[in-house]
């Protein structure tokens, strides 16, 4: 595996000293992989941000990635807030809650599931615009 360039630019400034004694905690390296550990553990910063997977087929990904509060959306009217959360802090969770073989692996299930959730909202929109021009003809 290839290491991140944020553990290389870690590694030549300075903080192994030449005996190989590290005189700094490294940021996240492929090697540490701590996901589905649950809340105590620090997430990586590559996991944070945006998920259209989470924010479009909210509840089918949360069953996916073991994100058992993500069927909150289910609930009416709290299910819309809780869309919006999901898209948020839905990596962060799936990280936490599932064991991932590494970060690349996690990232390419993620945008998996943002690729497919545009797919569905799209076909899903376009079937309706079909529909609604067969009635008006």
């Amino acid at each position: 595996m290839i290491p991140s360039l944020e553990l290389l630019t870690w590694y030549y400034r300075g903080n192994v000293m030449s005996s190989g004694i590290k005189t700094a905690k490294p940021p996240f390296s492929l090697e540490e992989n701590n996901s589905g550990r649950g809340r105590g553990h620090p997430v990586p910063r590559q996991i944070k941000g945006w998920s259209w997977g989470a924010f479009l087929l909210n509840w089918v990904w949360a069953i996916g990635n073991q994100t058992w509060i993500g069927l909150l959306s289910l609930v009416p009217y709290v299910g819309i807030i809780f869309m919006i959360i999901l898209g948020f802090k839905g990596r962060e969770w799936a990280w936490r809650n599932r064991k991932w073989e590494d970060l690349e692996h996690f990232n390419r299930v993620q945008r998996l599931w943002s690729v497919w959730a545009v797919v569905v909202v799209t076909c899903t929109f376009l079937l309706s615009l079909i529909w609604i021009l067969y009635l008006l003809i």
